[in-house]
């Protein structure tokens, strides 16, 4: 099953994350594809604002990997650098922390995830329009997706 959500700003990308974060517990893995500039990090902002992270979220491009305190802890991972690569950082011990994992460019490291997840792809069409849409893999993220009133 797949749910699409049409958003028109960066603003209408937040609120939804900040909605879906509303529905996230411990150990859920979220994973982001999409071209440069679709939306990704936007995306994982508004997440972060609706998991109670109230410091400034950004790309962690060059660290791989940002941690965040909030109601709800985060770990987001940006693993573009790892194309073709085949480090492993510890991505099982951080999938299994108690924070929810948001792994931008997720197909990079696709052999560490978790079977289970929520696969997000944001599609670009406008200036501002975006598609996001929500791939649940296992019942957890079906679940996720029916409460979120996806149709």
């Amino acid at each position: 099953m797949m749910y699409t959500i049409e958003v028109n700003s960066p603003e209408e990308t937040e609120e939804f994350a900040a909605k879906l974060a509303g529905f996230l517990q411990p150990q859920d893995l979220l994973t982001l594809e999409g071209d440069l500039g679709a939306g990704k990090t936007t995306f994982t902002k508004g997440l972060a604002k609706g998991l109670g992270i109230e410091r400034m979220v950004n790309s962690p491009t060059f660290t791989i990997l940002k941690q965040y305190e909030g109601d709800l802890d985060l770990n987001h991972f940006d693993v573009y650098r790892l194309e073709n690569s085949d480090e492993d950082i510890g991505f099982e011990e951080l999938f299994e922390s108690e924070a929810v994992s948001v792994v931008e460019w997720a197909s990079f490291i696709d052999e560490y995830l978790p079977k289970e997840r929520l696969e997000i792809i944001i599609t670009r069409h406008a200036e501002e329009s975006r598609s996001i849409e929500l791939h649940p893999i296992g019942s957890r993220y079906e679940t996720l997706c029916k409460e979120l009133n996806l149709s």
